[in-house]
């Protein structure tokens, strides 16, 4: 069995010297050593043990190896700056390339980066010029060397590190330029095999990036292709800015943590047996812009997308195009989210008016324009400044329905909107709705996605939960009372049932012909909740089907008797109180349908 040996300094030159001579006495075969110079340039000698003149043949070899690489020169021991780069992503890579080159930098690439520097006209030293090493593992390992991460981890001011770097031939590295494998791209564009999968996960990258980040003081790293005019600029000047450089290592460290959370996650989907929440989980958001302040304007704010792979073709008001108006503050985000995800919830034609994320007014119609109206027309004081979100295209004559509807209260006052959120528009109707006001933002969304975690932030920590994906088509509205519902309340009943859990807790809302005629949202008992939803109904409650987001815990001389006694059809509720028997008894006697539905929602 042949043996190898590793040899890397003149000391264990001599001790493999030794070992080879010893060697002649064994009366085995052939044993191998690899020299490897201090400057790289390695040879395998095969030493046969037959003789006592090859073993001498042997160690005049390793001499002259070791003499022939000492004398091969060092591009950065005699004072020409390297840069290393790495790229998948190779945009502006020919300017990089060709800036850095005409700024005296060596250049020192892989593979297809390599390839494209040479396209452009870059002279480029090849890495396995380098480590003397080829490329191998199917690409798997290419800089993961000493002469590479030797070269980027030195610290130029110890020493005793530069004088390890001479010992063993390795340059220094000034600029290290590197992306990653696009493992987030391959895995969210389809179907994709767990092999194919752990393809490309990078390593080397993740390795170079890391290894330069914690060495900026000495090493510029660069992850992104928009920061390659800075480097530029930078290597340019004569001062050295420490800023500058720890601004590049936090993007790089950054860089990798969100890449690590995509295959984290990605593995987690992979390996889980139908857990849904992991023991750990990291959620890597990006900033989309930095708003003008917060809730309030005395609290800064921004505004940042979600990355994770859950969320890519998810819809939603976070990846929504914004073809005019205002930018969009802290509160329009909060309304027009709740004023889109309670519209994406419904199959016909509707428009969902909110105010402060509670839907004030929502109609479904086949036509559109009297959606509109009705949506409106529930709550016009209220809408007035809301968001107005629609689950249709919105063509030219709904645009100018928009831009021209006049409030219900006085018949001459134009109503104002912050948003108007739509799925589409017609190139028209966009232009039309475009000319009501040159503040109004003016969103398009695609609908939201099922089966999302939700977060939520507390003091010190975070809540997560399923997302409330239940719909009146998911769930058994069973009858309690002696009165089965008509087809017709049944169908009012669903419809306010389906309005209720968009609306804040304690949440009642009247509803009848697919229409909100009132809701009360908020308040700390029922009881007064259901009194703001009769106030704004008004008489037309009477026949309406009422819904409230959880049980009465009252029904005589309550909530549920004061809405028997206002002329409510049918009571759709969750049920599950101790005294549930009270508000069976009590619609009863006053011939009103009551509906529990097993399900409750809450929204707080």
């Amino acid at each position: 069995m042949p043996s190898l040996y590793l040899v890397s300094s003149p000391a264990a030159a001599a001790a493999a010297a030794e070992l080879a001579a010893g060697a002649r006495a064994s009366p085995h075969g052939r044993r191998g050593f690899l020299l490897r110079s201090p400057h790289h340039h390695s040879r395998r000698v095969s030493l046969s043990t037959s003789s006592a003149a090859e073993g001498r043949s042997a160690g005049r070899a390793m001499a002259a190896a070791e003499a022939g690489a000492s004398a091969a020169p060092e591009a950065k021991l005699n004072g020409v700056k390297q840069a290393l780069i790495s790229l998948s992503d190779k945009t502006d890579l020919a300017n990089l390339g060709n800036g850095l080159q005409r700024l005296g930098f060596s250049i020192i690439s892989t593979g297809g980066t390599a390839s494209s520097l040479e396209a452009a006209g870059v002279n480029v030293t090849k890495v396995e010029e380098i480590t003397h090493f080829p490329e191998m593992l199917d690409g798997r390992v290419k800089t993961l060397h000493p002469s590479i991460h030797g070269g980027i981890l030195a610290r130029r001011d110890q020493e005793h590190h530069l004088k390890a770097l001479n010992e063993h031939g390795i340059g220094t590295f000034d600029v290290v330029v590197v992306n990653l494998y696009p493992f987030y791209d391959k895995v969210t564009s389809g179907a994709v095999s767990f092999e194919d999968g752990i393809e490309n996960i990078d390593i080397g990258g993740p390795t170079l990036i890391r290894a330069a980040a914690k060495n900026h003081k000495d090493v510029l790293v660069v992850v992104d292709h928009k920061d390659y005019p800075a480097l530029l600029e930078y290597l340019q000047g004569k001062q050295d800015d420490q800023h500058f450089r720890r601004k590049l290592a936090w993007k790089a460290f950054q860089h990798v943590a969100a890449y690590d959370s995509a295959v984290s996650e990605w593995l987690w989907k992979q390996s889980n047996e139908g857990d849904t929440f992991p023991p750990s989980f990291t959620v890597p958001l990006s900033l989309k812009s930095t708003l003008r302040y917060g809730e309030n304007p005395h609290q800064k704010a921004a505004f940042y997308a979600d990355k994770s792979l859950s969320l890519v073709n998810a819809g939603g008001i976070a990846t929504a195009i914004q073809h005019h108006g205002k930018e969009m503050s802290y509160n329009n985000y909060l309304d027009a989210d709740a004023a889109w995800n309670c519209v994406s919830e419904f199959e016909s034609p509707t428009c969902v008016v909110v105010k402060h994320t509670n839907p004030c007014g929502v109609a479904s119609r086949q036509d559109i324009l009297e959606a509109y109206r009705l949506a409106v027309k529930a709550d016009p004081v209220s809408a007035f400044g809301g968001i107005v979100a629609f689950n249709t295209t919105i063509d030219e004559d709904l645009a100018r329905e928009i831009r021209e509807f006049r409030s219900p209260t006085d018949g001459q006052t134009r109503m104002f909107y912050e948003i108007v959120v739509a799925p589409g528009y017609t190139e028209k109707g966009l232009e039309v709705l475009k000319g009501k006001s040159k503040t109004l933002r003016i969103l398009e969304a695609k609908r939201s996605g099922k089966g999302m975690l939700s977060l939520r932030q507390v003091s010190g920590g975070w809540l997560t939960q399923e997302s409330d994906d239940l719909t009146p088509q998911d769930i058994t509205f069973t009858k309690m009372s002696d009165r089965a519902p008509e087809d017709g309340e049944l169908s009012d009943a669903k419809f306010a049932w389906l309005c209720v859990k968009h609306v804040k807790s304690n949440a009642i809302v009247i509803a009848k012909n697919n229409c909100m005629l009132g809701m009360g949202s908020g308040q700390p008992n029922r009881r007064e909740s259901l009194r703001i939803a009769f106030g704004k109904a008004g008489e037309e409650a009477k026949g309406a089907a009422l819904a409230s987001d959880a049980f009465f815990p009252f029904a005589w001389n309550d909530a549920v008797e004061e809405a028997c006694q206002k002329g409510i059809a049918v009571i759709a509720e969750p049920g599950g109180s101790i005294r549930d028997q009270d508000a069976v008894d009590c619609c009863n006697k006053y011939g009103v349908s009551l509906l529990f539905t097993g399900v409750r929602h809450f929204r707080h």
